[in-house]
């Protein structure tokens, strides 16, 4: 059933835009069904989680980290993730700029904004963004690369609110794109729509969904 429907997913994607199939809480097993069928980036939102699997799967895989994540986790995910989406504070990616040196490693992350009409979201303001960028501290971190922007939008079933809300995270990406990342091309990701939006963030601009119950069927909360 996973090959299949990730078949249908893919069948509704632009060449333009990236599929990440967000495989959180679903056995190695499924993942590896995704992967026999031709997906090779995975995105997970616990760290332990993400290098346990890591651990075991092919290793052309590329990791997203898509969730929270906690600057104590950083350490187990950072000597092979591609991207993290979730960058929500100059400390958090302070603490993956020092980390990353360790590994002689450059990380690629992505500013994570506030774009839902919910509190429980995490994400930047981009007056925040703006403070961030301009940062002495952040002129300083040379094992981080910013490449883009992530949001999720409210869960409603009003598709006027969604697609305001992914508009606005297109806005801010290209306030960034013109104030700080003009000739700079790795700054092109804007990380937005899921299963259940997804169509409509990439008719907002999105470069990269976040797919799972779409491919994996129900998240299993008892893992």
């Amino acid at each position: 059933m996973i090959k299949e429907n990730l078949r249908q997913i893919q069948s509704t994607i632009p060449n333009h835009v990236t599929l990440v199939a967000v495989s959180k809480t679903k056995p190695v097993s499924d993942l590896q069904e995704a992967y026999d069928e031709g997906q090779r980036i995975f995105g997970e939102n616990h760290a332990l989680e993400m290098r346990d699997k890591h651990e075991v799967l092919p290793n052309d895989i590329q990791w997203h980290f898509i969730g929270h994540l906690q600057t104590n986790k950083i350490k187990y995910i950072i000597p092979f993730v591609s991207l993290i989406h979730s960058i929500d504070s100059e400390n958090l990616l302070e603490a993956v700029n020092k980390e990353a040196k360790k590994h002689d490693r450059v990380v690629d992350c992505l500013l994570q904004f506030h774009i839902a009409n919910e509190e429980t979201k995490f994400g930047l303001n981009l007056e925040e963004a703006e403070a961030l960028l301009n940062s002495e501290a952040f002129m300083q971190m040379e094992n981080v690369r910013i490449c883009g922007v992530m949001g999720m939008a409210t869960f409603t079933d009003d598709e006027t609110e969604i697609h305001k809300e992914f508009h606005q995270l297109k806005t801010i990406f290209d306030a960034l794109k013109q104030n700080h990342f003009a000739g700079q091309p790795q700054f092109k990701e804007i990380s937005m729509g899921m299963s259940d939006d997804y169509p409509i963030a990439i008719e907002e601009g999105a470069t990269l969904v976040r797919v799972g119950s779409k491919i994996f069927g129900a998240r299993n909360y008892n893992v």
